[in-house]
């Protein structure tokens, strides 16, 4: 899994487009890093950058944009409507794919140092990062705004990194808050009312805080505590945020509401539960929209949600969980949603990333063919047992919907699962493969001139051996792992598909075996012998186990043709 973060910093400069341009540029100086979105607001004065990369790469892209801003942009001539303190006001790190919340915090307290100690701006570390409790609250860093910052020289406003003196630098460029957090989801519930009111009241009923308790209905006295605080009714949703308001630009009203935290309450649970609180005030939800970009488990887990509902298996692909998420969610309702605008995966997926993958069937058909060695026969065999477990998940699936086997969608659900995930890890290995190849060509075209460079030549192809040995292992093993799949779906699945259990699992034995010839070839030219010996005896194995379990699955295959039950 690639490793992904992304950095979400807010400028405090909405209306100078050549200042913008200038501070979002310098994000893509760092390699590796891309930048996805900016959303200048001229109200605000305010903009909103995105941009993503590697943990190792991303702080150094961040370090770079709040250097370049302080350079840019006085804080002592800003002025805006939304709350600021600094020339970057914030600068949130966030987990999207193979990252932890702590390596984000780690990256956030990195990045302090360094913009305290090398560029002289103070800051606080807030939510995930925050090193004081009152600290996760970002209102409370920013309490009194810029103009509030003389604070950094007192003992409560001291900052987490940075000077601590309000002078003439630190005037200009202001304080930074520099966190780590969840993405925060906006995200807007169409309601076919006008009434801004009635939308505020299911808004109250939703949201986490609620609304105040009063003595009888609206317009009447407050309900206060012993200490003279208003008491309040608490919403039925945690880590939400919302207001109800109307949009002239659609003739409607919508909850507009704030996902703190989707580990606590994801989209698909807040869409739910605003249908269910519209109801029962008399309105109906009649779609909604997710505002800027998303990653992509929140649509692929409102689509599980969905399904689990419907009893329908989970096991089907990334675009067609997309599909049923949109049409779930209503995301379509007031504009088109296009997820490869909107996602951060498909965002940052580069054209021809899996060329192999990427081409018509008939187009791989043909570069196989040609007379380039690649792609070969690993990556033949990594496709074929790709195609193998796509049909044993294809039996799984159609055995979930089978009639009169309601009870047991479930059960067919985890095989198809685990099916498609098996696809998809062979899928990747289908290019994989002709990457080690072309890696072994390279290695022997290294130059050979003197002792130096014939070791460094030597030692590179032994590399590159060792790595066209691992890739078409990696396929067997998979593979075979596929065929247990292939087998439980022959004595299990539906028995109108038997058949397409029998060709997935010739498709994946031919897969293990295609594999294993690959790896073999690879062998003879390996040194180390301890690792060949092993490869070999697991070699003999891998085809050992596939065939056994094939002929199992073929027998059972024609008992289903010969009409046994």
């Amino acid at each position: 899994m690639q490793k992904l973060v992304e950095c979400v910093p807010n400028i405090s400069e909405g209306r100078n487009e050549s200042i913008i341009r200038a501070v979002a540029d310098v994000v893509e100086t760092v390699e590796n890093v891309r930048l996805l979105d900016v959303d200048p607001g001229k109200s605000t004065n305010r903009t909103v950058i995105t941009f993503v990369g590697p943990p190792e790469q991303i702080g150094e892209a961040a370090f770079r944009l709040i250097k370049k801003a302080s350079e840019l942009i006085d804080m002592r001539k800003h002025r805006g409507e939304h709350p600021r303190m600094g020339a970057t006001d914030v600068c949130p790190f966030v987990p999207v794919s193979g990252v932890t919340m702590e390596e984000c915090t780690a990256i956030a307290h990195a990045l302090g140092e360094r913009v305290g100690n090398e560029l002289g701006i103070p800051g606080y570390f807030y939510e995930e990062a925050a090193k004081r409790p009152e600290r996760k609250n970002l209102a409370y860093c920013r309490k009194g705004q810029y103009e509030g910052l003389a604070k950094i020289e007192t003992q409560e406003g001291a900052p987490d990194f940075g000077p601590s003196q309000w002078n003439d630098f630190t005037k200009r460029s202001g304080a930074t808050a520099i966190g780590a957090r969840d993405f925060l989801i906006a995200y807007n519930i169409n309601l076919n009312t006008t009434s801004s009111r009635r939308a505020n009241a299911i808004a109250f009923d939703i949201r986490e805080s609620g609304r105040v308790k009063r003595e009888g209905g609206a317009g009447s006295p407050i309900v206060k505590d012993s200490a003279g605080e208003p008491i309040r009714i608490p919403g039925s949703l945690k880590a939400v945020k919302g207001i109800g308001w109307y949009i002239e630009e659609y003739g409607i009203a919508q909850l507009s509401l704030n996902l703190t935290d989707i580990k606590v309450t994801p989209v698909h649970i807040a869409f739910d539960e605003a249908c269910a609180k519209a109801q029962a005030r008399g309105i109906r939800v009649t779609g909604s929209e997710l505002v800027g970009l998303l990653p992509l488990r929140v649509l692929t887990d409102a689509a599980d949600y969905f399904l689990r509902k419907q009893s329908r298996s989970l096991g089907i692909g990334v675009m067609e969980k997309v599909k049923i998420a949109v049409k779930s969610l209503g995301l379509d309702d007031l504009a088109p949603f296009d997820p490869n605008k909107r996602v951060i995966e498909f965002l940052i997926s580069e054209p021809g990333q899996t060329p192999l993958l990427d081409m018509k069937l008939s187009e791989f058909a043909e570069e196989t063919a040609s007379e380039s060695p690649a792609p070969g026969g690993g990556s033949v065999a990594a496709y074929s047992a790709t195609m193998g477990i796509a049909l044993a998940t294809m039996v799984a699936n159609l055995s979930a919907h089978k009639r009169g086997w309601d009870d047991r969608w479930e059960e067919f659900s985890q095989f198809a699962e685990r099916g498609m995930m098996l696809q998809n890890q062979l899928a990747l290995l289908v290019d994989a493969d002709t990457a080690a190849f072309n890696a072994i060509m390279e290695a022997y075209g290294l130059p050979k001139s003197n002792e130096e460079q014939k070791s460094k030549r030597s030692e590179a192809i032994q590399l590159a051996t060792r790595n066209a040995i691992d890739v078409p292992m990696q396929v067997a093993r998979l593979a075979l792992e596929s065929m247990k799949v292939a087998s439980e779906m022959a004595k299990k699945g539906n028995p109108n598909s038997i058949t397409d259990a029998g060709v997935g699992a010739m498709a994946i034995r031919t897969g293990v075996k295609g594999a294993v010839l690959n790896a073999r070839v690879n062998l003879q030219d390996l040194k180390d012998a301890e690792y060949v010996q092993r490869i070999q005896a697991e070699c003999i194995d891998l085809v050992e186990q596939v065939e056994a379990l094939e002929l199992e699955v073929l027998a059972q295959v024609d008992r289903i043709l010969n009409g046994a039950s």
